[in-house]
């Protein structure tokens, strides 16, 4: 290996790297607010990725009636908790909405030229047809048990992520796709070429990063969230809605991994199930750093893409075995390092 390949693969990882930190970040987001380990994290990035293919494919997206589907289920889920307790009922106009809202984007995609809209157009709207899903999931799925134990959370999770996962295959097939890249243009650093579609990757996941870091260390909101963690109780008695709390952290993890389904589409070919490979990694990132520290699950998820990359040079056969592997030292690091609490019954 000389220096131009070490470079070339140092900017594939990077490139890798900046995703893996996206999605490390959003299951660290969940986790620290909700509790939820959210496997299906990995299928926000696929429905993106797939659904922005399908858009610059001229193709209405069938997973705007999955959308109808869930907005049905959660108006449902809304009139029979208000039969149990109706000084807490939403209003009419508020469940109307929801089911108007996939019905109006339904019209507007079946009418737009979707091949010849511009192509922060068509991002804008995979992300109007994506991100409502994750509030939707929290809404059905994990609001009903949200004082469950974190057992009864993670199996909940891998259910609704082999849910999605069979949902993906029958709207988008069993066929791959790629979208048209951002920028077609490169530029000469040294003896390596920089792809402008990978410096928009790392711009796009470094400005996320940043403004997660500053929203949940630095801002008072963003630790009213996390304390509805900790405490449901106590946070709902000092004014902060658990329920607010949980589908906000869900729209954010939706929005980050749809985001991060655009950023990779016109980079790798995307497929039903590919996202679950790209959480998986961005999950040992978060391992790595501890699941409670934002810099360090970024920072974690930046070497796994690194070590992913010289990986496929070295022994490609091996290189999502090294990957993982990375979780054994760590885990048998932190176990010896920190005390085992039993988990209180509350």
């Amino acid at each position: 290996m000389n220096a131009q390949i070490a470079l070339i693969l140092g900017q594939d990882g990077i490139t890798n790297g900046a995703i893996y930190a996206l999605l490390a970040l959003s299951i660290l987001l969940v986790f620290t607010v909700t509790r939820v380990l959210f496997i299906p994290q990995g299928e926000f990035v696929a429905y993106g990725a797939l659904g922005m293919a399908a858009i610059q494919a001229g193709k209405p997206v069938a997973l705007v009636w999955l959308l109808l589907a869930f907005a049905v289920a959660e108006v449902a889920a809304d009139l029979a908790a208000r039969r149990k307790r109706p000084g807490r009922a939403r209003g009419a106009w508020r469940m109307a909405a929801r089911i108007a809202y996939p019905l109006a984007l339904a019209a507007l995609m079946y009418r737009l030229p979707l091949a010849r809209l511009p192509m922060a157009a068509q991002a804008l709207l995979t992300l109007l047809l994506v991100v409502p899903m994750g509030p939707q999931l929290y809404r059905l799925f994990y609001q009903p048990i949200a004082g469950a134990s974190t057992l009864v959370l993670l199996i909940v999770s891998i259910a609704v992520h082999l849910a999605l996962v069979g949902l993906g295959l029958y709207f988008f097939g069993a066929e791959g796709a790629r979208t048209a890249p951002f920028s077609e243009a490169s530029f000469a650093l040294a003896p390596v070429n920089l792809n402008s579609q990978a410096l928009w990757v790392v711009a796009v996941s470094a400005l996320l990063i940043l403004v997660l870091y500053v929203f949940f260390e630095r801002s008072m909101y963003g630790k009213a969230l996390r304390a509805a963690a900790y405490n449901r109780l106590g946070a709902r008695l000092m004014g902060i809605s658990p329920v607010f709390a949980g589908k906000a952290t869900f729209f954010l993890a939706a929005l980050i991994g749809t985001v991060s389904g655009i950023l990779i589409a016109p980079i790798t070919t995307v497929y039903f199930d590919s996202g679950f490979l790209v959480s998986l990694k961005g999950f040992v990132g978060a391992i790595i750093g501890g699941l409670v520290s934002y810099p360090l699950a970024a920072g974690g998820a930046v070497l796994v893409g690194l070590i992913e990359s010289f990986s496929s040079f070295w022994a490609s056969t091996y290189k999502e075995i090294i990957v993982f592997t990375l979780i054994i030292p760590v885990l048998l690091w932190r176990s010896l390092k920190s005390h085992h609490v039993e988990e209180e019954d509350e």
